[in-house]
């Protein structure tokens, strides 16, 4: 629907830009194919054989965080939130650099040699609670992907000015054929050598639309905009009656914070790829600025968007309504930076941009289907076989993953509707996984007494976290709870059980330690 109310709406998306598009995507098949000749096992599939160095390493964190749908969801926020989605970016950054200075949880993890963090539950607990992990994992990352290409088709709809919904939807099949033909083959070596790519064309291009859309709108009537739609609470996150709010903002600690740089599995995977210790130390440390920038610099597109499509008689009708104030529809919302796009910026610009964007889209596809079928393949199948698997086998096992999961994200990110702010939905299905995991790294790598009933205990309760969607929790009638009451309240739960768990039931001492005592 929301598509349909924009088909009035002129763009700036020509011929020209269409080639630059096919060029640049072009190109990233090309990257796949070369990059499939230094695949030799698992280990070069995965993690690119550990032998990141710092810049590069830094590059492809920043590269694969900072995808489309990123920009999509932090502009989305900016444009319903105003400066005050700002402190998002904020907690990132400084969190980041927290994780960076201490080694807060990813050095460990580096130190013990695991590839995914299932791998870890199986060293400090079972292999039981490995294989459930990462169940649980792949299950939850894959759902929290699942909008991604929703975003991509809004994206290309809104840019383009493409509004017939059968021509998006083979576009954004096209570009997932593309994704899935250089991830199978390259692994994470065409993930880092695209990803690096990706970061220098869209860190030049989102600092260039930047600067343009300030010089058009003007600074003061931007803050003054924001002033007038959002009052108070377009500045002040904790402001009552805000986008935000207390619970918010601590939810946001946890999240944007702790789990974006330290649990989540694609963020961890690059500190698992890093050469050393000391290296995954670097690389945090320098990433605590690409993650503040890449929620603030979108958000204030988003920002930027408000304020041009608020003044634009075309387009003020269809994003607010007649008294001004801003249309409710989540769908409708995520139109707004792409449409803002298609007007302030030049033919020739938007194809380099779009690009850029489109290569950001994949680019975080490719981290993502590359982090959820290895998973599936080294922590579920392999195990659950007792390791003896071959490496041909597990290979072509994740690359069989990488096409099932392709397949369902066609189907569920053009079907779903999404009834919340897209960031909200990623958190929330994120959170199905992240509050039990928080809880066994926390818990596992610095209390001795973290055992495998408690590890278990906490696994289960990330399930609760499913309420926080927006269709169950209207059939469940719990309207009246925010995604972040729910996910505090749910991290909380797989904290006290686990504790409860591992004091009531610990683990029996194993021979060495028995002999020892």
């Amino acid at each position: 629907m929301a598509v349909d109310m924009l088909s009035g709406i002129e763009t700036n998306f020509g011929s020209v830009d269409w080639v630059i598009v096919a060029i640049y995507l072009a190109g990233t098949v090309v990257i796949g194919l070369y990059a499939n000749r230094y695949i030799k096992n698992m280990s070069d599939y995965m993690v690119a054989g550990r032998s990141l160095k710092p810049h590069l390493a830094v590059a492809t964190m920043i590269g694969s965080e900072l995808g489309l749908v990123t920009v999509m969801y932090s502009a989305q926020k900016g444009f319903t939130g105003g400066f005050a989605a700002f402190h998002i970016g904020l907690i990132a950054g400084i969190v980041t650099l927290i994780v960076g200075l201490t080694g807060f949880i990813v050095v460990p993890l580096r130190e013990m040699g695991v590839m995914t963090i299932p791998e870890f539950y199986e060293k400090r607990f079972s292999r039981g609670v490995r294989i459930s992990g990462g169940l649980l994992l792949a299950f939850s990352g894959i759902l929290n992907m699942g909008l991604f290409l929703k975003a991509g088709a809004i994206f290309v709809a809104g840019l383009t000015g493409i509004t017939d919904p059968t021509y998006v939807a083979i576009i954004m099949t096209v570009m997932l054929i593309l994704v899935l033909a250089y991830t199978i083959l390259g692994g994470m070596v065409s993930v880092v050598i695209t990803d690096y790519i990706q970061f220098i064309i869209l860190s030049i291009g989102i600092t260039a639309t930047c600067a343009i859309s300030v010089y058009i709108l003007g600074w003061s009537n931007i803050v003054n905009t924001i002033t007038s739609i959002h009052g108070e609470a377009g500045f002040d996150p904790f402001h009552e009656g805000g986008g935000f709010g207390p619970s918010y903002v601590v939810w946001m600690i946890f999240t944007a914070g702790i789990v974006s740089c330290a649990v989540w599995q694609t963020s961890v995977m690059r500190a698992c790829a890093a050469e050393s210790a000391e290296v995954v130390r670097k690389l945090y440390t320098w990433s605590s600025i690409g993650f503040l920038i890449r929620f603030m610099i979108p958000q204030f597109l988003g920002i930027c968007a408000l304020v041009y499509l608020y003044q634009n008689e075309t387009t003020r009708g269809i994003f607010f309504t007649a008294s001004g104030a801003l249309v409710q529809d989540s769908d409708l919302t995520l139109h707004a930076l792409p449409v803002f796009l298609s007007q302030i910026l030049p033919a020739g610009l938007i194809g380099i941009i779009g690009a850029g964007l489109l290569a950001a889209f994949m680019s975080t596809h490719d981290s993502y289907l590359l982090c959820w079928a290895s998973v599936l393949t080294h922590d579920v199948i392999a195990p659950a076989a007792g390791e003896r698997i071959s490496t041909k086998a597990r290979l072509a096992l994740s690359r069989l993953f990488i096409f099932i999961i392709g397949a369902f994200l066609l189907i569920w990110g053009l079907w779903y509707e999404l009834g919340q702010d897209l960031w909200d939905y990623m958190l929330v299905s994120g959170a199905i996984y992240f509050t039990g995991a928080f809880a066994l790294l926390l818990l596992g790598l610095y209390w001795k007494r973290a055992s495998t009933v408690g590890a278990y205990l906490a696994l289960i309760s990330g399930a609760f976290a499913v309420t926080g969607l927006t269709p169950v929790k209207n059939a469940l009638g719990l309207g009246s709870l925010s995604g972040a009451h729910i996910g505090l309240g749910t991290t909380t739960l797989a904290l006290v059980l686990m504790v409860i768990g591992s004091l009531l039931f610990p683990n029996r001492p194993s021979a060495s330690e028995s002999k020892e005592m």
